[in-house]
């Protein structure tokens, strides 16, 4: 479970992100996290990792919780895809080379494995980070448009893969593909202008979503 109290944010010169923002998100639940180009989204899952801090407020954590799958900004850029793999291992005390072993069959991204990370395209980058991710076991799952990475078969193994963690874990993910995130969410939020709107039911929010598309365009 991921619980924020009254939380605000807002970067200089640019609009809110959050602006008082109170709401749950609970755990063993997959929330689809909508909202247009620009309202925030990303800068949220960072909060609620916890690797952004709010300018107000709080944001307490049940459990472990993910970094946003799809951001690879931590990797470091001299180290090949393994040895970046390895040390986030011992980050969160986890077997090496069981994670090393899981990456490669999950990332596809083979002899680029022992390639430095700067050479990789940010595809590659979503690609080795969503597979790290994937063999850690979270409390709580954080997706930032990951499923939108690779070609569809790759797409397909992603979601099916997220959707087999969910069944012990939450999530909380990002996408502007409605198919993909009726695959593995069952509730919705919506952020717009730094307000975020929860539903129990993931068609309401797209509904709402599409809806301020609609009015904005």
């Amino acid at each position: 479970m991921i619980v924020l109290r009254d939380v605000w944010k807002r970067f200089s010169g640019g609009p809110a992100v959050a602006q008082g923002i109170s709401a749950v998100f609970p755990g063993g639940q997959a929330t689809a996290l909508l909202g247009c180009n620009g309202a925030g989204k990303s800068s949220l899952l960072a909060m609620l990792a916890g690797t952004l801090r709010p300018d107000a407020g709080r944001v307490e954590r049940g459990g472990t919780v993910s970094w946003p799958v799809g951001f690879a900004g931590a990797f470091h850029p001299d180290l090949t895809g393994a040895q970046n793999t390895r040390f986030v291992a011992r980050v969160y005390g986890v077997d090496s080379s069981g994670l090393l072993e899981f990456v490669r069959a999950v990332s596809g991204l083979e002899d680029a494995m022992r390639q430095p990370v700067r050479r990789y395209s940010s595809g590659m980058r979503a690609r080795l980070g969503f597979a790290i991710s994937m063999g850690i076991p979270f409390d709580m799952y954080l997706v930032d448009e990951v499923t939108a990475v690779g070609d569809a078969a790759f797409r397909r193994e992603t979601a099916a893969l997220l959707k087999a963690r969910l069944g012990q874990a939450g999530a909380i993910v990002v996408s502007h593909a409605p198919a993909q995130l009726r695959a593995v969410c069952t509730a919705g939020a919506v952020l717009q202008e730094g307000r975020l709107r929860m539903f129990e039911d993931l068609e309401e929010a797209i509904a709402v979503y599409d809806k301020g598309l609609r009015v904005g365009a």
